[in-house]
């Protein structure tokens, strides 16, 4: 692992957060909620490369974070509460769903991913 690989993770990360609020505020669902699953994806393999000096290549979010979660047990409150579990397997659909489906995301469900992120998901992964 090189402190530039994980930096890049990590500025990424933070720029698919800031993107996601961007689209969200120009109407664009579908594209902000695949933007808060990159973000997840990405501060998830930052933390992961951080810890162990490398990370699964695979993108679910439930995967990154039980292996996180070895490392780090708080992490597992994420795993363990119905609605987080909820809105992760949301994020992870979106990972596909926003790029590749006819699927279109609501405002409504996206405000609420957005609000899970920023209040639940990240104050956990940044405590890592």
């Amino acid at each position: 692992m090189s402190f530039e690989e994980a930096e890049i993770l990590r500025e990424r990360a933070e720029a698919f957060l800031t993107n996601s609020e961007r689209l969200m505020g120009e109407g664009f669902f579908d594209l902000a909620a695949f933007s808060l699953e990159q973000y997840c994806q990405l501060i998830l393999k930052y933390k992961l490369l951080l810890k162990t000096g490398t990370y699964p290549r695979m993108h679910l979010l439930t995967r990154l974070l039980r292996e996180l979660s070895k490392i780090s047990p708080n992490v597992s409150q994420l795993l363990e509460k119905e609605d987080s579990i909820l809105l992760l397997t949301k994020l992870e659909d979106a990972y596909i769903g926003a790029r590749y489906l006819p699927r279109r995301y609501e405002e409504v469900e996206v405000k609420a991913l957005l609000r899970f992120v920023k209040e639940v998901f990240k104050p956990i992964v940044d405590g890592v």
